[in-house]
Formats: C-alpha cells, sequence, structure tokens
C-alpha cells in the first residue's frame, strides 16, 4: 500500500484536497444523492465518499478528468439507455468534468438503488422470522 496516500475520515476532508470547480462538482454530487436518499449514512469505504442504507448504495469520486460514480452493476443495468453517452463498466460510470454533471440522472439511479436495498433488507427480514 501507499504511505503516502492520505486516509480520509470523512466526505468533507476527501472533497477539501481537490481544486474549487471540483470541489463544487463533488458537493453538487453529494447533495444530489443526499437529496435521493436522505435517509443513508454517510461514509468513507475504499478511501472514496459512500453512502450506505441497508448496505452499500453507492460511491463516489474524483479523478483528473472525471468523476466516477458507482452504483454497482445491479444500479446500472435498468438505465442502459440513459448511461449511454457516459463510459461505463461493470458497476461504474464516468462523468467527464468538462461536460455537465447530470445530477438527475445520478439522483434516478440513488433512488433505484435505495429501494433495491429496502426491498433486499426487508426479504431477508422474512426470511428470519420465518426460521
Amino acid at each position: 500500500m501507499d504511505n503516502n496516500k492520505p486516509e480520509f475520515t470523512s466526505t468533507d476532508e476527501y472533497i477539501a484536497t481537490f481544486s474549487p470547480d471540483v470541489q463544487h462538482i463533488l458537493q453538487r454530487v453529494r447533495e444530489a444523492i443526499k437529496e435521493a436518499a436522505p435517509d443513508a449514512t454517510e461514509k468513507i469505504s475504499y478511501q472514496m465518499p459512500a453512502f450506505a442504507l441497508h448496505g452499500n448504495l453507492v460511491y463516489f469520486a474524483a479523478y483528473k478528468n472525471h468523476i466516477g460514480f458507482y452504483p454497482a452493476s445491479t444500479g446500472l443495468n435498468a438505465f442502459q439507455e440513459e448511461i449511454a453517452p457516459y463510459r461505463s463498466g461493470k458497476g461504474t460510470l464516468q462523468f467527464p468534468i468538462a461536460q455537465p454533471i447530470p445530477f438527475d440522472l445520478i439522483k434516478k439511479i440513488v433512488s433505484y438503488r435505495v429501494a433495491q436495498n429496502i426491498e433486499k433488507a426487508a426479504a431477508k427480514a422474512k426470511t428470519k422470522k420465518k426460521k
């Protein structure tokens, strides 16, 4: 492990390490996630900002030329047409910093992930009751 990499303890600490223009974008991504998942808990996981509600919901991070958004593959499968303009991979989306960030799409994906996690938690609780 690279000992020169900072160990973040909060999203604010993470965001503060970037230039003011990138900080603004990261804050807006954070706000979009909070709007779509007001009951989610904010944390640092894998040294990037993350939100959890009945398990991990989404992660996000800044890079030199893009904002990485990580809603897990299940969070992307339902949005194939809407994510088509962006570079994507298994559970990842890249939004170029030089282009407008699709905050409404981020909210939609987060809302979808919230519903998934709530459904999964309910099914798990139901299974536990049967035992």
